[in-house]
């Protein structure tokens, strides 16, 4: 059980004021570094990799110590078992992945978050 620390991309000028914030190689157990991302209001998130059978949760705070699974726009759950792709709907200050169940060893999410 590990706290993965993200890479970020800056993409402002291109897009506005945007980035690309990557956890990688994510295992069953693993959460990924708190990102304060509260300046963005657009977010979508994409997961992909080796599954093994595990779960890839999407979670948001406000305290940075409670955690709650945030949802794309339809309210569904940001659950993932295989790869995909989905917007987030809440604005919240943190962000983080969490791998659990099965036997993953190598799942990368990647966050692009979008501000005014």
């Amino acid at each position: 059980m590990a706290v993965v620390v993200y890479t970020g991309t800056n993409l402002s000028g291109a897009v506005g004021n945007a980035a690309v914030y990557t956890w990688s190689a994510l295992a069953t157990g693993d959460t990924g570094a708190l990102l304060s991302s509260a300046a963005f209001a657009d977010r979508s998130v994409q997961v992909n990799g080796t599954f093994g059978g595990s779960t890839v949760t999407i979670e948001g705070s406000n305290d940075g110590t409670n955690y709650t699974t945030l949802t794309d726009t339809a309210g569904v759950a940001l659950s993932f078992t295989s790869a995909g792709l989905k917007q987030i709907l809440q604005i919240t200050r943190y962000i983080r992945p969490l791998v659990t169940g099965g036997a993953a060893v190598a799942v990368n999410v990647n966050l692009l978050v979008v501000g005014k």
